[in-house]
């Protein structure tokens, strides 16, 4: 993207011309001493190369030499003159009558130093001016390649070739050709143009970006322009009626290219450039060209716009480009994938105290803000950015340095009432418990409060139960709602069997048994208003195939309630043998063994916690009042264990019994 010096020009010099333009010229001049008789009479001094010439012609072309060469023979060019020694040694070799070899390599160069030497109309018809204006605007102007390649040769020739308008007319002619391209009227292209829609929902790429760019060698050559040029382009693109979904995968690339891509950032390192001040250059002016609002919702992933804005932070960015960045995300979040969300390099900060998780922070709280105040938002948008949050903070409670409070801090960022499905939830509070060992039971308890087993799926429960992880309150609720879904499920179970039955035999079975035998044919449902037989056979073979989950996930449970009952009982020996050893209550203990377990108490327990609030059952464990938790405990454990024992022991296949 450097402009090429002027002593590497002739390196990169028109692969057509010919290597031979010094001994033409050499000859040239030989000639016309010999046709004239006059000898060589100026010396033109080209920065270090020398030429010995004939005033006549020089005079006679150039404004330039016109005016410089009437009391000198010697004279010296200035280092800014356009192309070098080796374009003045093309531009001598036309004064002498010779045909100069124009190509779109040098053409541009050729018409800065004709303009510099003053080459015009006024001191000679059919100029070199004249004819380098012919030759670009009827032939280069007229090509794709050949445009690009005058424009490419114009960085090198700034600011002749931008006070010429040679730049411009050559912007002008690539949008008029790109969007000749797209409308494609000749019916030339076998695939349509790309667009971003399709990758709107997938992670963001740096290498899918590049495969898909290939698909369109135009665009590839409008990336590979200078950003200055790159961005009058786009400019003229718009001007020229081009639709946005055409113009922002341009500008998509050439950031993925110049910007986000590695190997690009490893290659100005190799190079000794100052990396953040290019590319900080190139990344703010891309955020200038991007499309804003409604437009860029439909055509740009919002991964890119994370990826921008990673840049954005590594390079130091100004903030009010920051901010324009995140205002973008925050409209698009419930079309992010969690793997596009901000995350520091490993080993580099501590996660908790990072520029990244605080700038998620602010994306997801300007969120929650602007839904707040806006009450047509749809619920699912909302579902799904609390499932991509709670997801992010599966990741980021790996984070050793991440503390109990931190980590709430980072929960309550997003509502409750926005999360549908607490697993995602659930998923990182384990995270942190596994990373976090050593955390407090008060801590525990205090972290996982913001579950709700209601929430969660039995899969969840059953594993929740399991998690030796878990604190003991969350468990107990996650038994309860795990008894409540199989009575449930036992129950509507029982309900089909029945209904099945009377169906079976209505013809045999009295009104009392069968209460919808008489008005109810087999086609017909008891619970709706018309028949519906194929619709309730299904449904029926469904309850049954589900009919053998509840039981297999209380053999499961079980095992956990006795292993639970155990340490309970252990917990409860310990407390007695404390007491025993301090006498601190005496009183107390012999209460204690003289009513274990009261006919009043039971009552009393059952007014104060009934068996369906799975919430109010258990509160932390305190020392002064162990017991009496204990005792509770004990009795709610050997409920669901015989509540869940009765259900194993019914025979699915008897609708008798299950009735």
């Amino acid at each position: 993207m450097e402009a090429m010096s002027p002593k590497n020009y002739s390196a990169a010099s028109s692969p057509f011309s010919s290597p031979n333009i010094g001994a033409l010229l050499k000859i040239k001049v030989l000639t016309w001493s010999q046709e004239t008789g006059f000898p060589v009479s100026i010396s033109v001094r080209v920065k270090d190369k020398i030429f010995n010439l004939h005033k006549f012609p020089l005079t006679s072309k150039s404004g330039y030499f016109k005016k410089r060469l009437n009391d000198t023979s010697e004279i010296e060019l200035p280092e800014t003159f356009p192309g070098g020694p080796e374009t003045f040694e093309m531009i001598a070799l036309f004064v002498y009558g010779s045909s100069t070899l124009i190509d779109p390599f040098n053409v541009a160069a050729l018409r800065c130093a004709a303009e510099f030497l003053e080459m015009t109309e006024e001191y000679c018809s059919g100029n070199l001016c004249e004819r380098f204006d012919l030759y670009l605007n009827q032939v280069v102007l007229q090509s794709w390649d050949d445009t690009l390649i005058a424009l490419q040769r114009c960085q090198m020739l700034l600011p002749w070739s931008e006070d010429l308008l040679i730049v411009s007319r050559c912007i002008e002619s690539l949008a008029f050709m790109a969007c000749m391209e797209i409308l494609d009227p000749e019916r030339r292209r076998d695939t349509p143009v790309v667009t971003l829609e399709e990758l709107a929902s997938q992670d963001w790429s740096c290498e899918i970006m590049k495969d898909v760019v290939s698909q369109d060698l135009w665009m590839k050559d409008l990336i590979a322009l200078p950003f200055d040029f790159f961005k009058r382009v786009i400019g003229s693109l718009r001007r020229q009626g081009m639709k946005e979904k055409y113009v922002s995968p341009i500008i998509v690339f050439y950031a993925n290219k110049w910007v986000l891509s590695k190997k690009t950032l490893q290659f100005w390192e190799s190079s000794c450039e100052q990396i953040n001040g290019k590319a900080s250059v190139i990344l703010q002016g891309i955020i200038d060209l991007l499309p804003t609002g409604d437009k860029a919702r439909k055509v740009i992933p919002v991964g890119f716009y994370f990826a921008l804005l990673s840049r954005s932070l590594e390079f130091g960015l100004r903030t009010d480009n920051k901010v324009r960045l995140q205002d973008q995300i925050t409209s698009l979040l419930h079309f992010a994938q969690v793997e596009d969300f901000l995350l520091p390099e490993s080993g580099t900060v501590s996660m908790s105290s990072s520029m990244e998780l605080a700038t998620m922070e602010s994306i997801i709280s300007a969120y929650v803000v602007s839904n707040s105040s806006i009450n047509h938002t749809p619920e699912a948008s909302n579902y799904r950015v609390a499932e991509l949050w709670d997801a992010y903070l599966s990741n980021v409670a790996a984070d050793q340095d991440m503390g109990p409070t931190r980590f709430m801090e980072l929960i309550e960022r997003v509502p409750q009432s926005y999360r549908q499905n607490h697993y995602p939830l659930y998923r990182a509070i384990n995270n942190f418990l596994k990373t976090h060992p050593d955390v407090s039971q008060d801590d525990k308890g205090a972290v996982c409060k913001y579950l709700d087993c209601q929430r969660l799926s039995q899969e969840a429960c059953i594993e929740a139960v399991q998690n030796e992880l878990m604190p003991l309150r969350l468990i107990v609720q996650a038994l309860f709602v795990q008894q409540l879904n199989t009575h449930k499920a036992f129950k509507e179970c029982s309900d089909s069997f029945r209904y099945a039955h009377c169906g079976d035999l209505s013809g045999s079975l009295s009104s009392s048994r069968c209460p919808y035998s008489a008005s109810q044919n087999l086609g017909e449902s008891p619970y709706t208003d018309g028949p519906e037989p194929l619709s309730f056979l299904l449904q029926k073979d469904i309850v049954m195939q589900n009919f053998k989950f509840p039981t297999t996930e209380y053999k499961s449970t079980s095992f956990r309630v006795q292993n639970l009952e155990q340490e309970l009982m252990s917990l409860k020996r310990s407390l007695q043998l404390q007491n025993i050893v301090t006498k601190s209550e005496p009183n107390l203990i012999k209460t204690q063994k003289m009513k274990p377990c009261g006919l009043e108490t039971r009552s009393l327990s059952k007014r104060r916690n009934p068996i369906g609030l799975a919430t109010s059952c258990i509160s932390s464990v305190n020392f002064a009042s162990q017991r009496k938790y204990a005792s509770r405990l004990l009795k709610i454990f050997r409920r669901i264990t015989l509540f869940g024992n009765r259900k194993l022991k019914r025979k699915p296949g008897t609708p008798s019994q299950l009735s």
